[in-house]
């Protein structure tokens, strides 16, 4: 699944540079990996999941956004995270973590599609193997960065805020 889009946010204005035809400069490393961190978070903890994604809280989005948070400005979907080693990831073993994380889910989403409920993710057979892979990439980056990744995650303001350009 392709998930990126001309009409997105971080797509607007006049065109950078490109790397194949992704935009490089369209969003500072800083906020994609923000965005990363963020989508890894909610999708690494089956605490949150179920309090809030199954609950239907507000202000955090659900599975679809958080893949997408993941996927869209990084364009993951579509090449290694070994590609940004230096850039939003810190080494090899950090970007191959993603990578796993990222293969997990999108093979569900594949499975289950992007608008399925939030419950035809968590029930899954795959769900388990997807929130390890995603614990393991969200530890090893909030470890990197000197966060708590027991932390709970974030609202999407939240991470809004956190991400506005200076």
């Amino acid at each position: 699944m392709t998930v990126h889009s001309s009409e997105t946010p971080s797509r607007r204005g006049r065109r950078s540079s490109t790397m194949g035809t992704m935009p490089l400069n369209d969003m500072p490393w800083w906020r994609w990996r923000s965005h990363v961190r963020s989508a890894l978070h909610m999708l690494s903890d089956p605490v949150f999941q179920r309090d809030v994604w199954q609950a239907g809280v507000d202000g955090y989005g659900d599975v679809t956004d958080a893949v997408y948070r993941l996927v869209e400005d990084t364009w993951l979907d579509n090449w290694s995270a070994e590609k940004y080693i230096g850039t939003i990831f810190r080494d090899a073993e950090e970007a191959a973590l993603v990578d796993a994380a990222v293969l997990s889910v999108l093979r569900i989403m594949h499975e289950v599609g992007p608008d399925a409920p939030v419950a035809a993710y968590l029930e899954h057979s795959g769900w388990p193997e997807a929130v390890r892979a995603a614990r393991e990439a969200h530890v090893r980056m909030a470890a990197a960065d000197g966060d708590d990744p027991d932390a709970p995650p974030r609202s999407l303001e939240v991470l809004r805020i956190l991400t506005r350009s200076a």
